[in-house]
């Protein structure tokens, strides 16, 4: 079984952004262990007779026609909903 050191732990925080107490480390660590533990049990299967999926539906690219109907709202009335517009278009707040 993989044992993770500390500085394993707080890489793995780091990169995950998480600000850890020694305590958690210690709990993360013996966490992680267990579920590394897991997965090499999954590793003991024999899945020599199954195929291999990647897709359970059998659906292959379901779209529909991008059309424009009577019924739909109007561009006029979705803008007129808009707390703010300009230029026909909807005016937000920066985000960047």
């Amino acid at each position: 079984m993989r044992k993770f050191s500390t500085s394993d732990i707080r890489h793995l925080a780091t990169l995950s952004g998480l600000s850890l107490t020694e305590e958690e480390q210690v709990s993360l660590g013996s966490d992680l262990e267990e579920i590394i533990q897991y997965v090499n049990k999954l590793d003991e299967l024999d899945v020599s007779g199954v195929e291999p999926t990647y897709q359970v539906t059998d659906l292959i690219n379901v779209s529909r026609s991008d059309e424009v109907r009577e019924d739909m709202v109007s561009r006029e009335q979705l803008l007129s909903l808009s707390p703010d517009e300009a230029n026909g278009q909807i005016r937000v707040p920066k985000v960047l």
